[in-house]
């Protein structure tokens, strides 16, 4: 764990991020395809915010904690696409230790926050389908806000401590990640010091943090199965499992690709497959689920129908 030898270093004030190509001819491409994705995901989860401030008929438990997703997803991608864009444009791979610092903390911020949400909204289908007659007392407004608020303050502690126990390590000459944000893994093995506090705090707080809403997330949908496959009807048991569809999509997206990059074997691991799985629960994922919730959802597409009949109707009256 320890790294002792501290002889003839020289400290770092930036890190190259090596992004996903190194190749030349592919950097046109690849700043046209993320450009494209990150442009998607910002208009694709503001839209869904718009259509749920703007209906009335939305401002329900579910549809208020899916507004707080689509915030999340849009912060989330917007704190690592811009930069690599920038770079990619700029011909400049660099980052700033300040700057990577900061990055580092937003995405566990927005990433764990993301987790916790996903959980809370498992909560508030399984009392929606399971308990029914206590719906409106146990996701009154108040306590809504509150389960946001303890989100926003569990997501918020692991962040700033990992962020803080980084402050404390040593970086010297060698200075390449080679990704296109700032993982904190491979910014401990450019680390000249001692890291085991950084990595046992990982562990630690990683597995909780992921597992507890994890498990929240199997226990409702468990008992959702069990409420719906108790239903005589195949009509009944068909109206309830639809409105957990796409939620339960987007938690399998979400935690397919998280643990293809966290769980697997180190032997399995590689630079590549890493990166492409880094992509799909930080750039695709988002920019997937405002589709995924807009087009299996009746009500989110009536919602976004009047969105775009008043804005039709608003560009007709300018002219």
């Amino acid at each position: 764990m320890g790294k002792p030898d501290r002889v003839n270093q020289t400290l770092v004030s930036d890190f190259l991020l090596l992004g996903l190509s190194e190749q030349p001819d592919q950097q046109i491409l690849l700043f046209g395809i993320f450009l494209g994705m990150y442009l998607t995901t910002l208009m694709g989860n503001l839209l869904i915010i718009l259509a749920i401030s703007c209906d009335p008929h939305l401002h329900t438990p579910m549809y208020f904690f899916l507004a707080n997703l689509s915030l999340t997803d849009a912060c989330f991608t917007s704190t690592s696409i811009p930069k690599m864009l920038a770079n990619i444009y700029s011909h400049n791979q660099t980052i700033s230790y300040t700057g990577c610092l900061s990055q580092m903390y937003f995405l566990l911020l927005f990433g764990g926050l993301d987790n916790c949400l996903l959980a809370v909204m498992a909560y508030d289908r399984y009392v929606a389908i399971c308990q029914p007659l206590h719906y409106s007392t146990a996701m009154s407004p108040q306590l809504c806000a509150l389960m946001l608020g303890i989100c926003w303050l569990l997501t918020n502690c692991p962040a700033l401590m990992h962020t803080l126990l980084f402050t404390r390590l040593v970086f010297c000459a060698q200075k390449t990640i080679p990704y296109f944000y700032c993982d904190p893994s491979a910014l401990m093995k450019l680390s000249c010091s001692d890291t085991y506090i950084n990595e046992l705090m990982i562990i630690t707080m990683g597995l909780m943090f992921l597992t507890t809403p994890l498990t929240l997330i199997v226990f409702s949908y468990a008992r959702i199965s069990w409420t719906v496959f108790s239903i005589s009807s195949s009509g009944g048991r068909w109206k309830a499992f639809s409105t957990c569809g796409s939620h339960l999509t987007v938690v399998l997206l979400f935690y397919g690709s998280l643990m293809g990059v966290y769980l697997l074997p180190p032997s399995t691991h590689s630079v590549e497959r890493d990166s492409r799985a880094t992509i799909l629960y930080m750039v695709v994922t988002p920019m997937l689920n405002p589709f995924i919730y807009s087009l299996r959802n009746r009500d989110m597409k009536a919602a976004l129908g009047k969105l775009f009949g008043s804005g039709k109707t608003f560009f007709l009256l300018c002219q």
